[in-house]
Protein backbone atom coordinates (compact mmCIF):
# COMPACT_ATOMS: atom_id res chain seq x y z
CA UNK A 1 0.00 0.00 0.00
CA UNK A 2 1.34 3.44 -0.87
CA UNK A 3 1.99 6.12 1.73
CA UNK A 4 -0.73 8.29 0.20
CA UNK A 5 -3.25 5.46 0.57
CA UNK A 6 -2.23 4.94 4.20
CA UNK A 7 -2.57 8.66 4.91
CA UNK A 8 -6.00 8.63 3.29
CA UNK A 9 -7.01 5.81 5.65
CA UNK A 10 -6.08 8.05 8.59
CA UNK A 11 -8.10 10.90 7.09
CA UNK A 12 -11.05 8.55 6.70
CA UNK A 13 -10.51 7.45 10.36
CA UNK A 14 -10.21 3.79 9.36
CA UNK A 15 -8.41 1.60 11.91
CA UNK A 16 -6.83 -0.26 9.00
CA UNK A 17 -4.46 2.74 8.79
CA UNK A 18 -2.62 1.54 11.90
CA UNK A 19 -2.39 -2.02 10.59
CA UNK A 20 -0.98 -0.82 7.25
CA UNK A 21 1.42 1.57 9.00
CA UNK A 22 2.71 -1.24 11.19
CA UNK A 23 3.01 -3.59 8.23
CA UNK A 24 5.05 -1.09 6.21
CA UNK A 25 6.99 0.84 8.88
CA UNK A 26 6.80 -1.20 12.09
CA UNK A 27 10.35 -2.56 11.87
CA UNK A 28 11.68 0.87 10.92
CA UNK A 29 10.07 2.56 13.94
CA UNK A 30 11.07 -0.30 16.24
CA UNK A 31 14.72 -0.02 15.13
CA UNK A 32 14.75 3.69 15.90
CA UNK A 33 13.18 3.18 19.33
CA UNK A 34 15.36 0.18 20.21
CA UNK A 35 18.59 1.99 19.29
CA UNK A 36 17.71 4.65 21.82
CA UNK A 37 16.09 2.57 24.55
CA UNK A 38 18.05 -0.71 24.22
CA UNK A 39 15.01 -2.62 25.45
CA UNK A 40 12.58 -4.61 23.27
CA UNK A 41 9.50 -4.09 25.43
CA UNK A 42 10.10 -0.36 25.80
CA UNK A 43 10.72 -0.08 22.04
CA UNK A 44 7.42 -1.88 21.29
CA UNK A 45 5.61 0.45 23.68
CA UNK A 46 7.21 3.42 21.96
CA UNK A 47 6.11 2.15 18.54
CA UNK A 48 2.54 1.75 19.81
CA UNK A 49 2.70 5.30 21.17
CA UNK A 50 3.93 6.40 17.74
CA UNK A 51 0.84 4.92 16.11
CA UNK A 52 -1.40 6.52 18.74
CA UNK A 53 0.18 9.93 18.21
CA UNK A 54 -0.04 9.51 14.44
CA UNK A 55 -3.73 8.60 14.75
CA UNK A 56 -4.32 11.76 16.79
CA UNK A 57 -2.29 14.02 14.47
CA UNK A 58 -3.63 12.86 11.08
CA UNK A 59 -5.85 14.75 10.44
CA UNK A 60 -5.31 17.71 10.68
CA UNK A 61 -1.68 17.18 9.66
CA UNK A 62 -0.89 15.63 6.30
CA UNK A 63 2.76 14.52 6.23
CA UNK A 64 4.69 14.85 2.98
CA UNK A 65 6.85 11.79 3.68
CA UNK A 66 5.15 9.29 5.98
CA UNK A 67 8.34 7.35 6.78
CA UNK A 68 10.15 10.48 7.98
CA UNK A 69 7.08 11.63 9.88
CA UNK A 70 6.80 8.32 11.74
CA UNK A 71 10.55 8.15 12.35
CA UNK A 72 10.58 11.59 13.90
CA UNK A 73 7.68 10.76 16.21
CA UNK A 74 9.24 7.42 17.24
CA UNK A 75 12.61 9.06 17.84
CA UNK A 76 11.18 11.89 19.94
CA UNK A 77 9.03 9.54 22.00
CA UNK A 78 11.99 7.21 22.57
CA UNK A 79 14.25 10.08 23.62
CA UNK A 80 11.59 11.32 26.05
CA UNK A 81 11.22 7.82 27.48
CA UNK A 82 15.00 7.50 27.67
CA UNK A 83 15.20 10.77 29.61
CA UNK A 84 12.60 9.55 32.11
CA UNK A 85 14.49 6.28 32.50
CA UNK A 86 17.80 8.11 32.83
CA UNK A 87 16.41 10.19 35.66
CA UNK A 88 16.02 6.93 37.59
CA UNK A 89 19.47 5.58 36.73
CA UNK A 90 22.48 6.91 34.87
CA UNK A 91 22.90 5.52 31.34
CA UNK A 92 25.20 7.26 28.92
CA UNK A 93 24.58 5.50 25.58
CA UNK A 94 22.52 8.29 24.06
CA UNK A 95 24.53 11.02 25.72
CA UNK A 96 27.81 9.82 24.22
CA UNK A 97 26.52 10.07 20.63
CA UNK A 98 24.88 13.43 21.21
CA UNK A 99 27.93 14.79 23.04
CA UNK A 100 30.09 13.90 20.02
CA UNK A 101 27.80 15.91 17.79
CA UNK A 102 27.45 18.73 20.30
CA UNK A 103 31.16 19.46 19.87
CA UNK A 104 30.39 20.44 16.28
CA UNK A 105 27.26 22.49 16.64
CA UNK A 106 27.59 24.42 19.86
CA UNK A 107 29.96 27.00 21.15
CA UNK A 108 30.47 28.28 24.67
CA UNK A 109 27.03 29.88 24.52
CA UNK A 110 23.65 28.22 24.30
CA UNK A 111 22.95 27.13 20.69
CA UNK A 112 19.22 27.70 20.99
CA UNK A 113 19.80 31.31 22.06
CA UNK A 114 22.38 32.06 19.37
CA UNK A 115 21.07 30.33 16.30
CA UNK A 116 17.83 30.26 14.50
CA UNK A 117 16.87 26.59 14.54
CA UNK A 118 15.82 26.70 10.90
CA UNK A 119 19.24 28.03 9.83
CA UNK A 120 20.96 25.17 11.60
CA UNK A 121 18.64 22.59 10.04
CA UNK A 122 19.20 24.10 6.60
CA UNK A 123 22.98 24.09 7.09
CA UNK A 124 22.93 20.45 8.27
CA UNK A 125 20.86 19.41 5.28
CA UNK A 126 23.23 21.16 2.88
CA UNK A 127 26.24 19.61 4.62
CA UNK A 128 24.70 16.13 4.42
CA UNK A 129 23.76 16.58 0.77
CA UNK A 130 27.42 17.22 -0.09
CA UNK A 131 28.60 13.98 1.53
CA UNK A 132 28.99 10.72 -0.35
CA UNK A 133 26.14 8.28 0.16
CA UNK A 134 28.34 6.06 2.38
CA UNK A 135 29.46 8.92 4.64
CA UNK A 136 25.95 10.34 4.88
CA UNK A 137 24.59 6.91 5.85
CA UNK A 138 27.26 6.48 8.56
CA UNK A 139 26.61 9.99 9.91
CA UNK A 140 22.85 9.42 10.08
CA UNK A 141 23.23 5.95 11.56
CA UNK A 142 25.21 7.45 14.43
CA UNK A 143 23.49 10.77 15.04
CA UNK A 144 19.90 10.21 13.91
CA UNK A 145 19.34 6.48 14.46
CA UNK A 146 21.87 6.39 17.33
CA UNK A 147 23.50 3.12 16.29
CA UNK A 148 26.51 2.04 18.28
CA UNK A 149 29.96 2.13 16.67
CA UNK A 150 29.89 -1.67 16.64
CA UNK A 151 26.57 -1.74 14.77
CA UNK A 152 27.75 0.90 12.28
CA UNK A 153 30.93 -1.02 11.54
CA UNK A 154 28.98 -4.24 11.08
CA UNK A 155 26.30 -2.70 8.84
CA UNK A 156 28.88 -0.97 6.67
CA UNK A 157 31.44 -3.78 6.70
CA UNK A 158 34.22 -1.61 8.09
CA UNK A 159 36.30 -1.89 11.24
CA UNK A 160 35.20 -0.11 14.41
CA UNK A 161 38.39 1.94 14.23
CA UNK A 162 37.54 3.00 10.68
CA UNK A 163 33.99 3.92 11.73
CA UNK A 164 35.33 6.08 14.57
CA UNK A 165 37.79 7.78 12.22
CA UNK A 166 35.10 8.49 9.62
CA UNK A 167 32.81 9.95 12.27
CA UNK A 168 35.60 12.09 13.75
CA UNK A 169 36.44 13.47 10.31
CA UNK A 170 32.78 14.12 9.55
CA UNK A 171 32.33 15.99 12.83
CA UNK A 172 35.40 18.10 12.05
CA UNK A 173 34.11 18.78 8.52
CA UNK A 174 30.74 19.78 9.96
CA UNK A 175 32.37 22.06 12.51
CA UNK A 176 34.42 23.77 9.79
CA UNK A 177 31.38 24.04 7.52
CA UNK A 178 29.36 25.69 10.30
CA UNK A 179 32.26 28.04 11.12
CA UNK A 180 32.48 29.12 7.48
CA UNK A 181 28.73 29.78 7.49
CA UNK A 182 28.97 31.83 10.68
CA UNK A 183 26.93 29.31 12.65
CA UNK A 184 29.72 28.29 15.03
CA UNK A 185 32.27 30.37 16.90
Amino acid sequence: MSDEEIINLYWERQEKAIYETDKKYGRYCNTIAFNILQNNEEAKECVNDTYFKTWNNIPPQRPNILKVYLGKIARNLAINQYERKKAKRRDYTLEIALEELNECISSNNNVEKELDYNELVKALNIFLSKLSQDKRRIFLERYWYLYSIKDISSKNQISESNAKTILLRLRNELKNYLKEGGLYE
